[in-house]
């Protein structure tokens, strides 16, 4: 299919590893001018330089955009560079607090708060300064990234789960607030997905559980655990690929969503 992404700049928060390095890649296989951002310079380079070696055109512009002074100079170099952009990718994300085990009552009111600001509003940031260029224009597309820690919280990291609950209404108040404008304002929320992070709670349970390791094991006992349909953990494609076609031409019909890739662990009507 084709998605009618070329000439299209984009820019994806927190692109220099995981679901954001491959959204970038993504977007720019389509066509798209991708702007990468993140903290890490190294990584940052190696992204860009292999969207450049693809044939693809890439900027680096670094930086924490959960930061006023950071987000501010990403935002200039975007548009001194490109006049602004298209497409904008919501992906810059974090907690504050120190375990993915921690209770309710242990994350301080100080770590709720920066945890917010990691994932709310850095994407509030990005959306102040860029956005208006695109309704102006009359054409764009927002797709925030969730988490369905927010649409099934589990008690586990609760400042991250309440912060991305808070991301899915900042989907619906920006997009009724743009209503008619030709800009779309969209979330995906994933389910397991096969990151670094992830990696790393899989070994951490072949730990606890005795099998060391042992990536299929812990896979198992982690899907008999979540209630998915589709018997696999999810890889960062599946939600590149649903944010390409969120990003494109062709999704002007959908507005508002927050679209889960879970593997089917959530099953509702309506």
């Amino acid at each position: 299919m084709e998605l009618n992404l070329a000439g299209k700049r984009a820019l994806v928060t927190g692109s220099t590893a995981g679901i954001g390095e491959a959204i970038a890649k993504t977007l720019a296989r389509e066509g798209a001018k991708v702007v990468i951002n993140g903290r890490s310079e190294r990584r940052g380079k190696a992204v860009a330089e292999a969207i450049e070696a693809a044939g693809g055109e890439a900027l680096l512009a670094l930086g924490n955009v959960a930061s006023d002074e950071d987000a501010d100079r990403v935002g200039r170099e975007v548009r001194d560079a490109w006049g602004g952009v298209d497409i904008l990718v919501n992906n810059a994300a974090g907690f504050a607090s120190g375990s993915s085990v921690g209770s309710f009552f242990t994350v301080t009111a100080e770590e709720w708060v920066k945890t917010y600001d990691l994932n709310v509003g850095a994407a509030v940031r990005m959306m102040n300064l860029l956005v208006p260029d695109m309704a102006e224009r009359g054409w764009g597309r927002v797709i925030n990234i969730g988490s369905s820690g927010g649409w099934m919280p589990t008690g586990e990291l609760p400042d991250y789960s309440v912060a991305k609950i808070a991301m899915m209404g900042l989907t619906a108040n920006a997009a009724r607030g743009l209503s008619g404008t030709g800009v779309t304002v969209n979330s995906v929320v994933p389910g397991v997905i096969y990151t670094r992070s992830v990696a790393a709670w899989f070994r951490a349970i072949g730990e606890q559980q005795g099998w060391g390791d042992d990536r299929a094991k812990s896979e198992a006992y982690v899907l008999a655990r979540h209630g998915q349909t589709v018997n696999r953990v999810g890889e960062v494609a599946d939600i590149a690929n649903m944010v390409a076609y969120l990003a494109s031409p062709l999704s002007g019909y959908i507005n508002a969503v927050n679209l889960r890739i879970d593997g089917g662990a959530f099953s509702a009507v309506g």
